[in-house]
């Protein structure tokens, strides 16, 4: 199983490729407002775009977007939340309330409003809202960038284990020590241009 994005262009984005297998993890870096999330969102099939995407062989084109972010899952800086409440955004409240312990969140949380929520606690709960059914691919765009050291420490064991599990990554970030840290192939953009994987 791999991600293949292949020629993805937009107003912004010009013929940017990539390939992430399943059990790897890509990192994208670059300068702010380089493309990097319209490059993920394009993926994600959110952005109209040309060019095509694959996983596990079948292409974007020939799917619904649905369908298709069932299993290629985009986690934006910023998640949006649809309840007033953290636990109905979760399909298994007592899978959620074990997970959320992982990543120094309390077994309440479940309970919160998302209006009491820290910037840092809604970065944590949208992660694992967006992994709690282990999509095949996941898009990660600064998944702890509103994080402390150690917290962020806790998402990347996560990751780690989303990736030892087989899924392909893609994350943005723009700490190279966090790139040091996961990489299996790196990705530069700028201006809208995707350089070769180093």
């Amino acid at each position: 199983m791999r991600l293949i994005a292949k020629g993805i262009t937009t107003s912004v984005l010009t013929d940017c490729s990539l390939e992430v297998p399943g059990g790897e993890i890509g990192t994208l870096r670059g300068p702010s407002g380089a493309g990097k999330s319209l490059l993920l969102r394009a993926i994600a099939d959110l952005d109209p775009h040309e060019g095509e995407v694959w996983f596990d062989g079948v292409a974007q084109s020939e799917t619904s977007g649905p369908q298709w972010r069932r299993q290629v899952r985009l986690v934006p800086a910023e998640a949006a939340w649809w309840d007033d409440c953290v636990g109905p955004h979760f399909r298994s409240l007592d899978e959620a309330r074990a997970m959320a312990g992982l990543l120094d969140l309390p077994k309440d949380c479940m309970t919160w409003q998302v209006a009491r929520l820290s910037t840092g606690e809604k970065q944590r709960l949208g992660f694992l809202r967006a992994v709690e059914d282990r999509p095949a691919v996941l898009l990660l765009d600064e998944p702890t960038a509103a994080l402390d050291a150690e917290t962020g420490q806790n998402v990347e064991t996560m990751i780690r284990s989303l990736r030892d599990d087989g899924a392909a990554i893609l994350l943005v970030t723009h700490s190279d020590a966090q790139a040091n840290r996961l990489a299996d192939r790196r990705y530069a953009m700028e201006t809208g241009r995707l350089k070769a994987a180093v």
